[in-house]
């Protein structure tokens, strides 16, 4: 039980002492990115998949 309580103390000093935590606006300006990225990401592979559909549409119309 004395391993478990020293780890649970250490686990906090190192959270509160040694870890360096973003700032929150710069945590906000990457969450925008990964959204925009995201989207432009969605948006390609959509468009993928539509040229596939199409392309096989016009190749299996002939049959």
């Amino acid at each position: 039980m004395n391993k478990i309580v020293q780890f649970l103390k250490d686990s906090r000093t190192e959270m509160l002492e040694h870890v360096t935590w973003t700032k929150y606006s710069e945590l906000q300006n990457l969450s925008i990115l990964v959204l925009i990225a995201s989207l432009i990401f969605a948006l390609v592979i959509g468009l993928v998949d539509l040229a596939f559909d199409k392309g096989l549409q016009i190749i299996y119309s002939g049959f």
